[in-house]
């Protein structure tokens, strides 16, 4: 089994190295049947995600058995995801400044018409936080809707006990039939991946790799420091667990999200690695991984600072320390609202590069390094979600008991 899994994760790797080198090098006719079997792959995944979630999410309040307990698993998770992208934007916005990024570039303005995100997001978010019409919240793809609804069918169904026993036992056979489908569809992962990426890297092309190389390879060393030391630091002292260890076990789910540029694609795959490799009780990861998708985006807040930062550096855009905390803070505040979906990120640069005051022009030059930076910002999110999980597992005492039960071993050995 242990081969298996090995053996997944080293293919995913492969996909990806190679999606990147004949993304380069690849003829114009072989990027549509590419472009074709990577959307197959995507539907794949995205087919069973809200299946998954909402029957996951119910299963999983009822294993917790009160709701004292719920509530204190979404509370903590919140805090933990509100918290982590507040230090991330911060870090965001000093980092650039220090390394002086923007000072003296050129940038040749290009004008679009991306409509941004508006800052009353928030509130028109929490207006519409309890869907009037459940299937319309399914259909729309609407995650933090799905999200409430489930908890509040899962709370009921607490209170009534018995009477919902029925119910219960049917979304335990949809969550397991779920499972097992997402099992399938990991062995076509290296494949998803390598479409994915080769596209990705055909579309952008070594022009737009060189553009802007500094500011991309500087993003990059801070996504890593912040996810081995931020991540892994509170893995390592809150959640008790070995950080190497813990990069390994959540590699395929990080791997996947790197290819694909969606953390909502990636959550049946995180909760495979979360629950059968880390061993965290579905009591958590059905709350913490669909609603970090949802809310938790630590990396792209520090996307979003390096590039207001840069941008207003190369524009000349004054960056004062009281542009840096309302900037910060609307970063964190646009966050709940950017979807966990390619391109989730360019209507919330959009509003961020307004309120900076930078010229308009700056989102087509934004627009052309968009998918290299999301990219590294969807895997670091995705571990965010998994560090959260695996860190209540130790702090709310659920899950202590390091022995898989038997049927996830059975599961994880069928799936991979």
């Amino acid at each position: 089994m242990k081969k298996k899994k090995m053996n997944i994760t080293l293919a995913i790797a492969l996909g990806l190295v190679l999606g990147i080198i004949v993304g380069l090098i690849m003829p114009a006719w072989l990027f549509t049947p590419l472009s074709v079997v990577s959307s197959i792959y995507m539907s794949a995944l995205k087919m069973m995600i809200f299946p998954l979630v909402f029957c996951s999410l119910i299963t999983g309040i009822m294993g917790i058995g009160s709701v004292a307990s719920t509530g204190k698993i979404g509370l903590h998770s919140l805090l933990w995801y509100i918290g982590t992208t507040a230090f991330a934007s911060f870090l965001g916005l000093i980092l650039p400044n220090l390394l002086g990024l923007g000072k003296g570039t050129m940038i040749a303005m290009v004008e679009t018409d991306t409509e941004a995100a508006q800052f009353s997001g928030l509130l028109d978010t929490l207006k519409t936080l309890i869907p009037s019409n459940p299937v319309t919240s399914f259909s729309e793809g609407n995650m933090l809707q799905v999200l409430v609804f489930a908890i509040i069918i899962g709370l009921a169904c607490l209170a009534i006990g018995e009477k919902a026993a029925p119910f219960v036992e049917v979304c335990k056979s949809v969550n397991d039939i779920s499972i097992f489908i997402i099992g399938k569809v990991m062995l076509f992962t290296p494949i998803g991946v390598f479409c994915s990426i080769a596209a990705v890297m055909y579309t952008n092309g070594t022009e737009t790799m060189i553009e802007l190389a500094a500011v991309m390879i500087a993003l990059y060393v801070t996504y890593a420091l912040y996810a081995f030391v931020v991540y892994g630091g509170m893995v390592k002292f809150i959640g008790k667990y070995p950080t190497l260890k813990f990069f390994k076990n959540i590699s395929p789910a990080a791997l996947n999200a790197f290819g694909t540029c969606s953390s909502s694609a990636t959550i049946p795959i995180s909760m495979k690695c979360a629950e059968e490799e880390i061993g965290v009780p579905n009591e958590i990861t059905s709350l913490t991984l669909p609603l970090g998708a949802t809310i938790n985006m630590d990396a792209v807040s520090i996307l979003m600072s390096f590039m207001i930062t840069f941008f207003g550096n190369a524009c000349g855009v004054p960056i004062s320390t009281n542009l840096m905390i309302v900037v910060l803070l609307s970063n964190v505040l646009l966050s709940i609202g950017t979807p966990g979906v390619p391109g989730g990120a360019i209507a919330a640069f959009a509003a961020l590069a307004s309120i900076a005051g930078l010229p308009s022009g700056v989102m087509g030059v934004y627009i052309s390094v968009n998918t290299l930076a999301d990219m590294g910002a969807t895997c670091v999110n995705v571990m965010g979600d998994l560090a959260c999980s695996t860190v209540l597992k130790r702090t709310l005492h659920l899950g202590e008991d390091e022995t898989a039960p038997e049927s996830n071993t059975v599961a994880a050995d069928s799936s991979y």
